[in-house]
């Protein structure tokens, strides 16, 4: 058995915050080394897991029909802004995907549906309060992923 790993395909979860656009460049350069293909996905978190909180007068079907639209739309903005660093990155193929669920448990499915070999994503860093309230999603995906999952802390990797 050989324990060297061809990496033909990189997942790279976006969440449009500020760091985004740095993950997504670190996972291109990565992905354009091994000559492998780029996914990048965003998921819409599901609104059944705030129940227990206040919901706007807005039918739940709705407002998640809407933020799904919006999300694929901003996803092909992002696209558009990072295509010419994956070109130059060597990267042939850039695909991307909107998902709706748990973050986490969505990021891994889509992973192993594509057949990834590698899956590069941020950390935010959370501590404390926030951590307990947020969780983490690195660590949620790192735990259920069927591949190798790279982190990176873009408040200390450039």
């Amino acid at each position: 058995m050989s324990i060297i790993h061809e990496i033909t395909k990189v997942v790279t979860p976006v969440d449009f915050s500020d760091n985004s656009k740095l993950i997504a460049e670190s996972s291109a350069y990565l992905a354009g080394k091994f000559g492998a293909s780029m996914h990048l996905v965003f998921v819409v978190q599901n609104f059944e897991d705030y129940s227990g909180f206040f919901v706007p007068q807005m039918t739940l079907p709705s407002l998640e029909g809407e933020l799904v639209e919006s999300a694929e739309i901003k996803m092909a903005s992002f696209c558009k802004e990072i295509e010419e660093y994956c070109t130059k990155a060597g990267v042939d193929t850039l695909t991307y995907k909107v998902l709706m669920g748990d973050v986490g448990e969505k990021i891994s499915d889509y992973a192993s549906e594509v057949e990834a070999d590698l899956i590069v994503m941020g950390t935010h860093g959370y501590k404390g309060l926030e951590k307990i309230m947020f969780g983490s999603v690195a660590d949620k995906v790192v735990r259920s992923a069927s591949c190798p999952v790279m982190t990176i802390n873009p408040y200390t990797c450039c």
